[in-house]
């Protein structure tokens, strides 16, 4: 079946859409009263919210599709921010002659990706427009950040040693094949990180600041921290993970490695008493097998490259746009 005008009515169609599709495979007790909004327990802790929208064409690609994507993108802003996900919401915007059996395809990816997170998918909407077939997903996430953990994009300091938590572009890559239509052994790095940073959290580490690495890629992230915090930032070429893969992908098309996005990967800031128990951490936690200590924060502005010849350049953020739009 495909989705017509009349599946985002608000009558017997719509109804039939979410009790068929979204609620059968989102099924929670909050969910269930389908009330017009979720009415949550009070937290012990502070309240961490976030939002994001996602539009990456194609739907589905190696290693992911938009509503893995969707859940990841959101749960991966509300660990940079030292919470632990509880519940998102999801609204989606489908467009007519959307097959419905794609169509649940993506709700069910949505849903393990939700519980592989530890998250619930607690509201929700539908719309139907106009179009050829395509969907677009708006999240809200919902955290809860104990007592004490103080991540933030000012808390870089000088000294900081500087994780990455696995090989950089893997996700804009895999998308840029598929849209060019290319064999290539690439695949997104979409995940969620939640269990990754918990197990920081749980060994003790201070960790002053932390990114997940996404639209910009690395060099604008490290960009903006160094901005927020006041401080200068170094890292070494070499110690860079990468695929074979996305290093021959830069190499044919000329791509940037450090302006190219991930779904699935983090920087980190700690101090340097604390990286080598951090590195190993983070190495022991589900998708963190490839982390590596790329750097250190300096006192002074600006991010710079140390080349594998030895010498510098400063990285800038990404100027322009970014292609594809990767989320």
């Amino acid at each position: 079946m495909k989705i017509e005008m009349r599946h985002g009515a608000g009558g017997a169609d719509t109804g039939a859409l979410i009790s068929d599709v979204f609620a059968r495979h989102f099924e929670n007790e909050v969910l269930g009263r389908m009330e017009d909004g979720a009415v949550l327990p009070r937290p012990e802790g502070g309240i961490v919210l976030t939002t994001d929208s996602f539009v990456v064409q194609p739907l589905q690609f190696p290693g992911g599709d938009i509503g893995r994507l969707a859940v990841c993108g959101t749960v991966n802003d509300l660990c940079c921010m030292g919470a632990v996900p509880k519940y998102l919401t999801a609204g989606f915007i489908l467009e007519e002659g959307l097959d419905t059996a794609l169509l649940e395809t993506l709700v069910q990816s949505m849903a393990r990706t939700a519980r592989e997170a530890g998250v619930c998918i607690v509201a929700g909407d539908t719309k139907v427009v106009e179009g050829r077939g395509g969907l677009y997903i708006n999240t809200a996430g919902v955290g809860v950040r104990p007592e004490g953990r103080q991540a933030s994009a000012a808390g870089m300091r000088p000294g900081d040693a500087l994780l990455l938590s696995g090989t950089l572009g893997d996700h804009h890559g895999t998308i840029l094949a598929a849209r060019m239509g290319l064999d290539t052994a690439l695949e997104s790095d979409c995940a969620p990180l939640s269990g990754m940073v918990e197990a920081l959290y749980a060994a003790g580490v201070p960790v002053h600041a932390m990114r997940d690495v996404t639209r910009g890629g690395l060099a604008t992230v490290l960009c903006e921290l160094a901005e927020a915090s006041g401080c200068a930032a170094c890292i070494e070429e070499g110690a860079v993970p990468v695929s074979d893969a996305v290093r021959g992908l830069c190499g044919i098309l000329g791509l940037d490695l450090f302006t190219m996005g991930n779904e699935g990967k983090l920087l980190l800031a700690v101090p340097e008493e604390d990286a080598a128990r951090a590195l190993e951490v983070i190495r022991r936690a589900p998708y963190g097998a490839q982390a590596a200590r790329i750097g250190a924060v300096e006192a002074g502005a600006g991010v710079t490259l140390r080349t594998a010849i030895g010498g510098r350049r400063a990285l800038s953020p990404l100027r322009g746009e970014g292609l594809p739009r990767i989320c």
